[in-house]
């Protein structure tokens, strides 16, 4: 039995954390194939498959998810 691999996250560069607003969304993309996002606050992680990230960050690059007013 191999072991899972640990994901590795990073916090973008465009964050602006500090300790009185410690809100950033982190990223891992080391596991293949899949693909995890992370609060920085509270650790709760949700992952994606490689295919559904794409999908994703496609919708978001057009403004599929922008909220109306």
């Amino acid at each position: 039995m191999s072991a899972v691999p640990e994901f590795e996250f990073r916090t973008s560069s465009a964050c602006q954390y500090n300790n009185n607003d410690p809100r950033c969304v982190e990223v891992a993309t080391n596991v293949p194939g899949m693909v995890a996002v992370r609060s920085s606050v509270t650790g709760h992680a949700v992952e994606f498959t490689a295919e559904e990230w794409t999908d994703f960050l496609a919708g978001a690059k057009v403004g599929e998810f922008d909220l109306s007013a």
